[in-house]
This record gives structure tokens, C-alpha cells and sequence, in this order.
């Protein structure tokens, strides 16, 4: 057995992967998984005059167990796995992209008056920067908004706090994502705006294609076994988070929506949408050092692993 360390992820970001060490489709490829906790320790503080993310460690929490050596791989949204790789000190790279493809919303209170995305002209919008919710918010918002009117500042990563800080009201608007969506909706939030996003796979040098490919081969067996009935897994992210929140642990399976679930078969990044999203990223003052997205992707290994798989 190839043990492989990956730092601990959510249903909402790592579904397969979570489902695939549950039923024992890693061991089947003769993958031991241990898992690095990746938020002990880690700070919740709200800083809303923090309008963007400059001042911020991208290592917060995705990373960081990596960036340690205590981990061999870890998955988060593409746009921040982009600058998260730029800047890493081990020289880190992603390999593709992971098994599920995220939902999210940026939700208002119950008793706010804001209804559609053009209200949100200069109001505050929490995000956690350099997580996947931050850059879909930009993303959206660009949509019914020019830049100088999109306000967004800092908010911990984690829907619960940012749920919180909203209720709160101590930001205008905040996103989102699963089962948090779904437990603001029964709250009576509402969600103004919402998307899908996808998320990378990022590795250390001593990941080589065997132990992705078999990686890779394990996720797309549980993608296959959630596509199949997505409502035998949506106890998952009642399950992940109620240890800790017993508001979620109201839920049901009833509250969650299989439509907000979408798993793909892990695949390499296509080259014209690398060099879209460097250029965006980029356009928002991040990226600076970057002067080429095959500098962010081990572009040998990505092809490799996923023939292999």
C-alpha cells in the first residue's frame, strides 16, 4: 500500500474523495489515505475594512498542512490554487481538477431589502478571500455591477461564521455554500445570486503519476457510485458538520437538493481556460509574479496521471 497524506476537506469541495476512502475504493487501488487537519488552530476573525486580499497569508488554511511538509496533496477552488501556487515555499503545482464541481450563493438576510445583485452596488459582501466563494462573488457580481461598485471585505472562511456575521448584520451580504444554503434558505435568507465553480488538485514532487492515476481512478469509481444516487450521499454533509453545529444537525436530507451536487470525473485543466483564468485573476492585481500559467500546473504530470487513469 502507497500511503498518501491529504490535507481534510468538506463534502461541499471533496465529496469523492471523502466517499471514496468511506467505501474503500483508495485501499482497492492500494492507496492509504491519512488525512492533515488543515483548520486546528486556525483563526475565524472577521477584518470587514480588509477589502482585498493583499495583506492575507493564501496558506490561512488550504496549504498550510502542505506548505509544512505534512501533506502530500490538497484540493481547493482553482482560482485560489492558482495564487496559493505562485507563492508556495515548496514549489508546489496542480495536477487537474478534482471530482466535484461546487455550488454556491451569496445570501442576504431575511429582513434585508436587498433583492436582486445590482442592489449590492457598494454594499458590503463578505467573502472569504483566496477560498473559491471570494473569486465566484467577483465573478457574479461582474455580471450586474462595474468593479468600482462590487465592496467586497474579508470574512472567515466557513460558511457557519460567515452565516453568523450576516445575521448579524455586519456585512450586507455573504456567500455561501452547501449545506449552509440550504439551512440559510429554511432561515429565511435569500439567495440573490448563485454558481457553480471548479477546484484543483494540488501535489508534491514526490506524487508521481502512478499515485495520481490511482488516485484519480478511486474518485471517478465514487463519482460514478454518486452520479448513480446522489440521494444516498447527501447525508454527507448533514453528517460533516453537525459534530460541530447542532443547527445543521436539524436538517434533513429533505432540506438538500441533488441538483446542487455535481461530480465529474476528474480531468487536466484545458489550456484556454488556464490562460482565461490567469489572465483574470491577474486582472484583479493578483498573480503579479506569475508571467505564465504553465508556470501554476505540472503540465508532464497532469498528462501522464490522467492517461494512466
Amino acid at each position: 500500500m502507497r500511503k498518501l497524506i491529504l490535507e481534510t476537506t468538506a463534502p461541499f469541495q471533496g465529496l469523492p474523495e471523502l466517499v471514496a476512502c468511506d467505501e474503500g475504493l483508495f485501499a482497492k487501488e492500494g492507496l492509504e489515505i491519512d488525512w492533515a487537519d488543515v483548520d486546528e488552530g486556525v483563526s475565524r476573525e472577521a477584518r470587514t475594512d480588509i477589502a482585498s486580499p493583499g495583506s492575507l497569508d493564501p496558506f490561512h488554511s488550504h496549504g498550510r498542512m502542505f506548505e509544512q511538509g505534512k501533506a502530500d496533496m490538497y484540493n481547493a477552488c482553482e482560482w485560489g490554487n492558482y495564487c496559493r501556487v505562485q507563492d508556495s515555499r515548496v514549489g508546489s503545482r496542480q495536477v487537474g481538477r478534482r471530482g466535484i464541481v461546487t455550488f454556491a450563493a451569496i445570501a442576504v438576510a431575511p429582513n434585508s431589502s436587498i433583492y436582486t445583485p445590482q442592489q449590492l452596488a457598494y454594499r458590503k459582501v463578505g467573502v472569504p478571500f483566496y477560498f473559491g466563494t471570494h473569486y465566484l462573488a467577483l465573478h457574479m457580481l461582474e455580471g450586474f455591477l462595474a468593479r468600482d461598485e462590487i465592496n467586497v471585505c474579508s470574512l472567515p472562511h466557513g460558511s457557519r461564521y460567515r452565516l453568523d456575521l450576516l445575521l448579524r448584520g455586519e456585512v450586507d451580504a455573504t456567500t455561501l455554500t452547501e449545506p449552509y444554503v440550504s439551512l440559510a434558505e429554511k432561515i429565511g435568507c435569500r439567495m440573490v445570486c448563485s454558481a457553480f465553480y471548479h477546484g484543483t488538485e494540488v501535489a508534491a514532487d514526490r506524487v508521481d503519476a502512478d499515485t495520481y492515476a490511482a488516485f484519480n481512478r478511486a474518485v471517478r469509481a465514487a463519482v460514478r457510485r454518486i452520479n448513480a444516487d446522489k440521494r444516498a450521499y447527501l447525508h454527507y454533509f448533514i453528517d460533516y458538520h453537525q459534530r460541530k453545529d447542532p443547527e445543521i444537525g436539524k436538517l434533513t436530507i429533505d432540506d438538500l437538493r441533488e441538483s446542487r451536487i455535481v461530480v465529474v470525473d476528474p480531468a487536466p485543466i484545458p489550456a484556454e481556460e488556464l490562460q482565461r483564468t490567469y489572465e483574470w485573476v491577474r486582472s484583479w492585481g493578483m498573480l503579479e509574479s506569475t508571467d505564465s500559467p504553465l508556470a501554476l500546473v505540472n503540465l508532464d504530470l497532469q498528462r501522464r496521471a490522467h492517461q494512466a487513469a
